[in-house]
Order: C-alpha cells, then sequence, then structure tokens
C-alpha cells in the first residue's frame, strides 16, 4: 500500500519591462527586495525513503503503472475456446492473493498492482481487463483511496471511479463483481490520518447499493472479516490491512461464489 505525491516547487517573481507599460511606476515603487529562496514542500516523516521516491517517480512517469502489466498482457493473449477467463483487479491486497493456491487449475488472472488508488485502477482498465477478454472481473478498489496514498480523495471519485470500471465491464460484456472493502482501523504508513473504519463501512454501503442498483454481483468480505471495532482482526492479518493465509482462505470462497453467480447471470 502507499500514498499520495509530493513536489518540489520554485517560485520566483521577475516582472521585466513593467515600466514600459505603466509610465512612472518605476519611481513610485519602493526599492526592490531581495530575492525570496525557494520555497519547498518538505514531505512528512511516513513518506520518506526509497520505496516513496520511486513511488513518486512512478506517478510522474506512469501514474496508472501501465507498464506493469504490459508484456505479461501480450503474452497472455486471448482466453484458449471454452475458457472461463476471470481477472482480479485490484491493489496490494489482490497482488498478495496467491490466486493458484486458492483457486487450482482455474484460469484467474492477478492484475493487482500494491498502493494503487480507485483511479489508477480505471486508467488502466482498458489494458489489464477489457483487453483480456475475460468473462468475469473481481473489483476489490477503495482502501488506498482512503489512505490518501495519492492525495486526499473524497468518497464521491472513488464510487464514480468504481462505477466507471463496472460500466466500461458491462459495454464490453464481461460480468463485474463489484467487493466490499476490507475492514481496517489503522493505516500504518499514514499514522496522521484518523480511523478509517466509519468510511470504509459508508463507502461499502454504496458499492452494496450500487451492485443491487445495476444487478451487478456484490462479495462482502468485510461482514466474513471485521472485528467488533471494525478492524482486520490479527488471525486473519499481520498488519490489519492485508490479508494472512488464514484471510485469504476466508475470502476465497467468497469469491468463488461472486464468480459463479456472474457466470450464471451472464448466461
Amino acid at each position: 500500500m502507499t500514498r499520495r505525491i509530493h513536489t518540489v516547487s520554485k517560485i520566483s517573481a521577475v516582472c521585466l519591462g513593467l515600466a514600459s507599460f505603466a509610465p512612472g511606476l518605476r519611481a513610485q515603487s519602493p526599492a526592490r527586495s531581495a530575492a525570496k529562496p525557494p520555497l519547498e514542500v518538505v514531505a512528512p516523516s511516513w513518506q520518506s525513503g526509497t520505496y516513496w521516491a520511486q513511488f513518486d517517480h512512478k506517478l510522474l512517469v506512469d501514474y496508472g503503472d501501465l507498464k506493469h502489466f504490459q508484456a505479461a498482457d501480450r503474452k497472455l493473449g486471448p482466453p484458449r475456446p471454452g475458457q472461463t477467463r476471470v481477472v482480479f483487479m485490484g491493489d496490494s491486497i489482490t497482488a498478495g492473493w496467491r490466486l493458484h493456491r486458492s483457486f487450482p487449475g482455474k484460469p484467474y488472472i492477478n492484475r493487482g498492482i500494491s498502493g494503487q488508488t480507485s483511479s489508477q485502477m480505471l486508467l488502466r482498465f482498458r489494458q489489464d481487463v477489457i483487453a483480456l477478454r475475460p468473462r468475469v472481473v473481481l473489483i476489490l478498489a477503495g482502501t488506498n483511496d482512503l489512505a490518501e496514498n495519492t492525495g486526499p480523495i473524497p468518497l464521491t471519485q472513488t464510487e464514480g471511479n468504481l462505477a466507471s470500471m463496472a460500466q466500461l465491464a458491462r459495454a464490453n460484456h464481461i460480468r463485474a463483481v463489484l467487493c466490499a472493502v476490507l475492514p481496517s482501523v489503522h493505516y500504518w504508513w499514514h499514522p496522521q490520518l484518523k480511523n478509517p473504519a466509519a468510511r470504509i463501512v459508508q463507502l461499502n454501503r454504496w458499492i452494496h447499493a450500487y451492485a443491487r442498483r445495476h444487478h451487478e454481483v456484490y462479495v462482502n468480505y468485510y461482514r466474513a472479516m471485521a472485528d467488533a471495532a471494525g478492524g482486520l482482526p490479527h488471525r486473519l492479518s499481520a498488519d490489519g490491512v492485508h490479508p494472512s493465509p488464514a484471510g485469504y482462505a476466508v475470502m476465497a470462497p467468497l469469491a468463488s461464489a461472486g464468480i459463479q453467480k456472474a457466470l450464471r447471470l451472464a448466461r
């Protein structure tokens, strides 16, 4: 999981030939003040280190990280006749999921990238989902939006990104399975943020309502994994955000049931 970009900007004000546009202005103006030092925006301590420097560079040169799966997508090619291809779209929670262990023998494709927000996933949705021609796509996104990995993101923007991905899937005859954001009470890489539990619940309510309204499948990981405080318990996660093998063991049958329901609806 990751964070928002920081930039360093230099501000200088130089007015050349202003007197030619306003006669007499030079005589009326005070003496030129000393040049101001560069304005430097320093990232907070939680954003320091090599990981964040690489993350920021990637945002600048390839915001959606389209290069991440480009070669793999080309190598994969279209599905074989009769093959039921499924793509898992997400962030590090998806990236860390060993699909071959949870779904042995299934042609399921992992397209999770650590740290990504829903805006970044939307940007690469055509390349990493539509172009692969799956029957079903599972979309798990939103926790990094709440963690402000690419800056503050209002819930309405996250909701719009999720809706856009679902709409793109429908337009290309792909059934979308919309997944609830996993519970958490603390984003350890951004300790200044307040407890995100209430916003996660709010976002999940919207996802569920959207799925019902548009006849999409909804997979409720949250209900199966949340503790009484709205967090991810240690028995399912080592850090309170990313599932452990035990956590993925809870998620796998829920995902499988969602995929089967989506395939029935696709007939």
